[in-house]
């Protein structure tokens, strides 16, 4: 296939949705303004290496500007001021808007981060938007309390935001990432400076927009796109932040905490890598659900995801068995062009992340991993950024790619022969962000569920949740957890208010 260069292509192959205009201005008190200093940096589609428009490239001027005009809208409350009510009808006409923009928004998805046009509306779009309308219409139904305090006092104990919040998000789930921080945020009345990653920036400016359009008033809600050391870094470290969300790398992840710390600490929530064991044992309720389970998530978003089940636990007894059943699926996952609606598998994010992927193919063979598919570049759409769907075979856990987060479709398979022996194997890691079991034996799941040291525990699936439960791990897996009413606990303080009563009836 020959690269997507024109409307015409782009109309005649693939879809029918007309190409956005990209502006990567970044998003500064209602306005679209330049950075600072007039710098900017290509943003490259992984599709085929196409540059689609020149990003803001904010440093520390751009961030101080966004900082003072969220410190300013907090302070005069034009947001917070409002009551709940009113911010959950705006938050729900935000909403709206995205998905009154599917279209547009999917398709600058799969050209900015290359994820299969398919999942980019059915997935990320629809999942940003419902989370932004469910902290909208969940926000005027959190109740403050009364303490049980004897009868010449009276306690209040109220939540209150906590002013300007910092939001850092990661390239593999830019819609969903950034609405998961977002809209708990922003519902309860916070206002939010948002540095989205250099690697696919278009999408979160575009919802600041929506934002603006659906009555958040300026200055609440700021996007400054630019690079970790110069945009990140100096709204962690800003001494009028309240607050900083991120989601990442472990290592970038512990920067932020010490940032935190040397600036004026600042609440600090991560949530970072994950290396998810997935156990399935031979007394598995249904062996096709299981295979289907752990080749579709580790090969979703080209494996780009920090909770994809990478390694995969088999009880011996029915090792072959299975691997015979998820190679036969491999040929299914082929990456493809992320614009045709049939693709499953799109482009690595860019060619940085690939040599990484394609590094730790290497490495997996050089340690003594048995290469059963995969592990090379294709070329689905000439000039850009694709691995085939890769699974090793007799992984040990003191490998790398057993060790280590690859972020890409990398499969590690190992086996085990009790359910004491795959514990300790799948606990000797650093990460405890996910993990899931496979057993028809209701005390076993219970069992291993509990003994596993991760935020979610899947008994039976994999993946399967919604935006009520909390998502978060253990261990340098992160602090603190997305979704669920447990997320206004990060973007709220709880305040005390003793009221002395001298006369009691």
């Amino acid at each position: 296939m020959v690269p997507l260069r024109t409307l015409d292509d782009l109309k005649a192959t693939m879809t029918e949705t007309p190409m956005p205009t990209f502006d990567g201005r970044a998003l500064i008190n209602g306005e679209r303004v330049a950075a600072r200093d007039g710098q900017t940096f290509d943003c490259i589609s992984p599709v085929d290496g196409r540059v689609l428009t020149q990003v803001a490239r904010c440093a520390g001027a751009d961030v101080d500007t966004a900082v003072s005009a969220a410190r300013a809208a907090f302070e005069d409350r034009r947001w917070v001021g409002k009551a709940p009510a009113q911010r959950k009808r705006i938050m729900i006409r935000f909403a709206e808007l995205i998905q009154a923009n599917a279209d547009a928004l999917a398709l600058t998805e799969a050209l900015d981060m290359g994820k299969p046009i398919k999942y980019a509306k059915g997935v990320d779009v629809n999942s940003a938007a419902n989370c932004i309308r469910w902290y909208g219409e969940a926000v005027d139904k959190i109740y403050d309390e009364i303490a049980p305090t004897p009868q010449t006092a009276l306690a209040l104990i109220t939540r209150e935001p906590v002013g300007v919040v910092g939001v850092i998000v990661p390239w593999n789930y830019p819609m969903i990432m950034a609405a998961w921080k977002i809209a708990p945020a922003l519902a309860v009345g916070n206002s939010v400076v948002l540095k989205p990653s250099e690697k696919s920036p278009l999408t979160a400016l575009r919802l600041a927009e929506l934002a603006l359009e659906a009555g958040i008033p300026p200055g609440v809600f700021n996007v400054v796109p630019g690079y970790g050391p110069e945009a990140g870094s100096p709204l962690a470290l800003h001494m009028d932040v309240d607050c900083i969300a991120f989601t990442g790398s472990t290592r970038v992840g512990k920067q932020i905490h010490v940032m935190a710390g040397q600036s004026n600490l600042k609440r600090a929530w991560t949530e970072l890598g994950g290396k998810s064991p997935n156990i399935v044992f031979a007394d598995c309720p249904d062996l096709d659900k299981a295979v289907d389970a752990a080749v579709g998530s580790i090969f979703f978003n080209q494996g780009e995801s920090c909770n994809a089940p990478s390694r995969l636990f088999v009880e011996a007894s029915i090792k072959e068995a299975f691997l015979e059943k998820a190679l036969a699926k491999v040929p299914g996952y082929q990456p493809g062009n992320p614009l045709d609606r049939n693709t499953v598998m799109g482009a690595i994010v860019d060619e940085t992340q690939l040599s990484t992927v394609l590094r730790y193919i290497e490495s997996g063979k050089s340690e003594g991993a048995k290469l059963l598919a995969g592990g090379e570049r294709v070329s689905p759409v000439a000039g850009g950024c694709y691995v085939q769907p890769t699974i090793f075979d007799g992984v040990t856990n003191d490998m790398t790619i057993a060790r280590e987060e690859i972020f890409g479709p990398v499969l590690s398979v190992l086996s085990f022969s009790d359910a004491a022996d795959v514990v300790r194997q799948a606990n000797s890691n650093v990460y405890g962000l996910q993990a899931a079991v496979w057993t028809r034996d209701i005390n076993k799941a219970h069992g291993v569920a509990r003994a596993l040291r991760a935020g979610t525990v899947h008994v039976n699936s994999y993946d399967e949740d919604d935006i009520t439960v909390p998502f978060g791990g253990f261990k340098q897996s992160g602090v603190g957890r997305d979704k669920s009413l447990h997320a206004f606990d990060k973007y709220t303080e709880t305040k005390t208010t003793w009221i002395r009563i001298d006369s009691p009836v």
